[in-house]
C-alpha cells in the first residue's frame, strides 16, 4: 500500500529539524484537519456530540 504526499505535507515534513523525528501530535491534528476538509459533515457531528457531552457533564448552571 502506497502513501502519496502533498506539497504541504512535504513542506511539513521538511520543516522539522531532523527528518527521522516523530511528531505524533503534529501528525494526530493533521490527520484530523485532513479528515475535515474532506468530511465536514461528520467532522461537525462529532464536534457538537462531543460538546455536548462535554457541557451535560459540566452542567455549568
Amino acid at each position: 500500500m502506497s502513501q502519496t504526499l502533498t506539497a504541504t505535507d512535504n513542506k511539513d515534513r521538511m520543516s522539522h529539524s531532523r527528518p527521522d523525528e516523530l511528531q505524533p501530535s503534529e501528525d494526530f491534528v493533521q490527520y484530523l484537519k485532513d479528515y475535515a476538509r474532506a468530511k465536514p459533515d461528520v467532522a461537525a457531528l462529532w464536534c457538537f456530540g462531543v460538546g455536548f457531552v462535554i457541557g451535560w457533564k459540566l452542567k455549568p448552571w
